[in-house]
């Protein structure tokens, strides 16, 4: 059994045994019952203002105008940016995909990863504080909480007083300011599955889809109750980031720092008292750094997995110096190798470019490269060929063996396109039906393609064939392989 010893006393944890019922403390020991489990304190973050801050409500707006405001931009007669499910197309401004363009989401995912691990080897969890949706909605819902309710210390003795009338009023006008902006986004959501026009109409007419309800209310009420209640739960708890980040620090990555040995020890003292005369560091223990921290940590304890990197402590600390006349930089961004050797700015940037650092540039501007390449040389229509299941082959008219395929030709274009249809692989082999075909713009159409080969030579058996789909607007021209049946 473990035990503590804490001024002169013995602590023991004292949980029910499964077995026997309580553990019973030595015989005249001071036992006090310790809960293994600690209840969920809220956190009233206090606001601050400072570089950082700013900077993290510039990522508000950015994000927040792109996110709202990306549904509503046109690209020639539609969205322009639209993943239009039930047709399975989807329309990123000039570019019309199929599901066949997997590979580029892939892409996508790749240069995405690669981007979240250099950027956490440079300056740990960047995103987290400044464009993660967690961060930028809970920024959001804490400002509309202090529009309703005041102030930090406002809100915690309103929290803590009876209720009354006022706050009641208080409460629900937040809430329902939470609820708006909640369901806004999750509508906004769907419009990027249905045009936001035709969605606009619907609700309108009290006409919207089930599913388009479903999502609205899904999306609108998970931005709600993470915004709203769970907050750095989800930082703590939920994200797996916050437990794999160690993975990708070591000692030169930037993270936000306390300077222990200009701020320790620490102690309260009047504004014209002599630090260095009291025997204390630069840090005044006011805790206002654990006050502005929106997952409430302590950043004089050293690094934590909670901390999201947002800089608030930084900010205010840097309050507190001005007022009491010290140098700023207590709590800064800075590397554990600087905090340690006393690096300058300088040296601690040129300590930043190492070698992980460069790996993960050198293979994030490879794939995004070849990515850029890669749609730029991209063919913009597909073809698949699919055997007619029907009949394998049958001897035609004229005693030639024929061959009956379906061809789907997929226009990614926005302009209607002439497609001409021939094939090769065996001597005399020939196109019997329609070979010249329309498709409408960023259509798809199934085109039931006849093909014939003369039946004196052709050795029994299945032959590779290819079929050769040109584009007459010069677009480009595919080459599609399929298996030519002889029967025996």
């Amino acid at each position: 059994m473990n035990k503590q010893t804490e001024k002169g006393r013995v602590v023991i944890p004292i949980a029910p045994s499964p077995d026997k019922g309580p553990i019973e403390p030595p015989p005249g020991a001071d036992a006090e019952l310790v809960s293994l489990y600690q209840a969920h304190q809220k956190i009233y973050p206090r606001s601050v203002t400072g570089l950082f801050s700013k900077w993290r409500w510039i990522m508000v707006w950015v994000t927040q105008i792109i996110f709202y405001g990306l549904p509503w931009l046109e690209w020639g007669q539609r969205q322009a940016v639209l993943f239009d499910l039930g047709a399975r197309r989807f329309y990123i401004f000039g570019l019309v995909l199929y599901p066949q363009d997997f590979i580029y989401l892939t892409g996508i995912l790749v240069i995405s990863a690669y981007s979240l691990f250099l950027f956490t080897a440079v300056a740990g969890r960047l995103w987290c504080g400044y464009a993660c949706p967690q961060t930028v909605y809970t920024e959001i819902f804490l400002w509309l909480e202090k529009l309703a309710e005041g102030d930090r210390s406002a809100r915690m003795r309103r929290d803590a007083a009876p209720w009354t009338l006022e706050k009641f009023g208080r409460k629900a006008g937040k809430h329902a300011m939470w609820l708006s902006v909640a369901l806004v986004t999750g509508f906004t959501f769907v419009g990027y599955f249905t045009p936001i026009h035709t969605l606009v109409g619907e609700f309108a007419r009290w006409d919207l889809g089930s599913w388009e309800i479903f999502w609205t209310f899904f999306y609108g009420f998970a931005t709600y109750g993470n915004a709203g209640f769970m907050r750095e739960q989800v930082c703590k708890y939920m994200c797996p980031y916050a437990r794999f980040q160690s993975a990708m620090f070591d000692k030169d990555t930037l993270i936000v720092s306390y300077d222990v040995e200009r701020g320790e020890p620490r102690g309260a003292r009047s504004k014209k008292a002599d630090p260095v005369a009291l025997g204390l560091g630069a840090c005044v223990d006011c805790s206002l750094c654990v006050q502005v921290c929106p997952t409430g940590i302590d950043i004089r304890k050293g690094l934590q997995y909670e901390c999201i990197g947002c800089g608030a402590c930084a900010d205010v600390c840097d309050t507190v110096m001005d007022k009491v006349g010290y140098a700023r930089g207590l709590v800064k961004y800075s590397t554990q190798n600087a905090m340690n050797q006393h690096w300058t700015q300088s040296q601690t940037l040129r300590h930043v470019l190492r070698p992980r650092v460069l790996v993960y540039t050198a293979i994030l501007g490879v794939v995004v490269t070849a990515m850029a390449v890669s749609l730029t040389l991209r063919i913009p229509f597909k073809v698949d060929v699919v055997r007619d299941r029907g009949a394998l082959a049958r001897i035609a008219d004229g005693g030639r063996i024929e061959n009956v395929f379906r061809l789907q030709i997929m226009n990614a274009t926005e302009a209607t396109q002439q497609f001409h249809i021939s094939v090769t692989g065996m001597p005399d082999l020939q196109v019997v039906s329609e070979n010249d075909i329309e498709i409408a713009s960023t259509q798809a159409r199934w085109v039931a393609v006849r093909v014939q080969g003369p039946m004196e030579g052709a050795q029994p058996g299945s032959h590779t064939i290819h079929f050769e789909i040109a584009a007459k607007s010069d677009i480009g021209k595919l080459v599609e392989k399929a298996a030519f049946i002889v029967p025996r």
